[in-house]
């Protein structure tokens, strides 16, 4: 399994409860979780099947932003 850190803009837990049914809605994530304490407001996703970009997408349509980790 893959974990993969984002930089988001999910500030909050009323964020947090708006983007909880995109990714729970796909069967690829196996985890989640958002740092709301920290500075980047880190979402980690474990997934064994889904890129970054898949991530970013599911990120975005929830409308926030999420940029990769490196």
């Amino acid at each position: 399994m893959e974990s993969l850190q984002f930089k988001t803009n999910i500030n909050c837990g009323g964020c947090v409860a708006k983007i909880t049914p995109f990714l729970n809605a796909n069967a690829e994530i196996k985890n989640w979780s958002v740092d709301t304490t920290n500075p980047a407001k880190l979402l980690t996703v474990e997934t064994e099947r889904l890129s970054g970009e898949e991530v970013k997408q599911i990120v975005n349509k929830a409308g926030y932003k999420a940029e990769s980790v490196t």
